[in-house]
């Protein structure tokens, strides 16, 4: 097929929130069943997952990834789900293409899918029938804030060409995520500073200003309080990369679950 009638994916940033969404049908999990009718259908799914830490980066090449219930001390019935996509070791071996020379990248065929491509795919996707892979986010450079942020946007600024293969990539994670100030009550009443925050980040986003998302965890108080880690951060950050001109944020999703997790979602594109 010529590249002029390929059609551009979208690409998405998700709030997965608490395992406890796989099992619920609550706004947030109807939202991810409508998003998954609105898109085009994608050839595979990359999913950049908050759950997978590296030292480098890793692509899963696996051919039928398995089931990695990465989460602990939740109802049996999380531990039951079932996602069996196959795996995309062709765009696995693309990606490799196009991050090899630029950083070392290793293919990784065992990979199994974490909770952060599942609980949003099982929605989004009932069948299981398209292809998913995940890419795992290197932390090791998580102790120079600063430098970490660039390198992961300068990552995701080279996967652009995958959108025009056909390929859906999702940013997994939440853009205000404290666990240690959680509240258990996965409806309870979000925090005054997230919600702060969220509307901060939202307003931001709105203006397309993806410095503001680079400089912010050295920003203080309120990063600190948002994002006192950087793995469910630094998905949104793919997501910012991948964004091209002309293309404007549309929100897939906004709420606060369990006081302190932000779930906003968007598309762009």
């Amino acid at each position: 097929m010529n590249q002029s009638t390929k059609t551009k994916m979208p690409v998405l940033f998700i709030g997965h929130g608490s395992p406890m969404n796989m099992v619920l049908d609550n706004s947030f999990t109807r939202s991810l069943k409508e998003l998954g009718k609105t898109l085009p259908r994608p050839k595979a799914i990359l999913v950049i997952s908050a759950h997978w830490l590296t030292q480098g980066t890793f692509v899963a090449s696996t051919a039928k990834p398995g089931m990695i219930y990465d989460f602990y001390g939740f109802p049996r019935e999380l531990y039951e789900v079932r996602y069996n996509c196959p795996g995309a070791p062709e765009y696995a071996r693309m990606t490799w293409d196009l991050l090899a020379g630029k950083k070392e990248i290793t293919c990784d065929n065992s990979r199994g899918l974490d909770h952060a491509s599942y609980s949003i795919l099982k929605y989004m996707y009932p069948e299981a029938d398209i292809p998913v892979f995940n890419m795992s986010l290197d932390y090791t450079f998580n102790s120079w804030v600063e430098k970490c942020v660039q390198t992961h946007y300068d990552l995701g600024l080279q996967l652009r060409r995958l959108r025009q293969e056909g390929v859906l990539i999702i940013g997994s994670g939440n853009m205000v995520h404290n666990l240690d100030q959680i509240d258990f009550d996965i409806e309870a009443k979000p925090y005054s500073w997230a919600a702060d925050i969220d509307k901060l980040f939202k307003r931001e986003l709105e203006k397309n200003n993806h410095k503001f998302f680079i400089d912010f965890p050295e920003s203080g108080t309120s990063a600190v309080l948002a994002a006192p880690t950087l793995d469910h951060y630094l998905p949104m950050i793919y997501a910012l990369a991948l964004q091209e001109k002309n293309e404007h944020v549309q929100f897939t999703y906004e709420g606060i679950q369990n006081g302190s997790i932000s779930m906003r979602g968007f598309r762009i594109g």
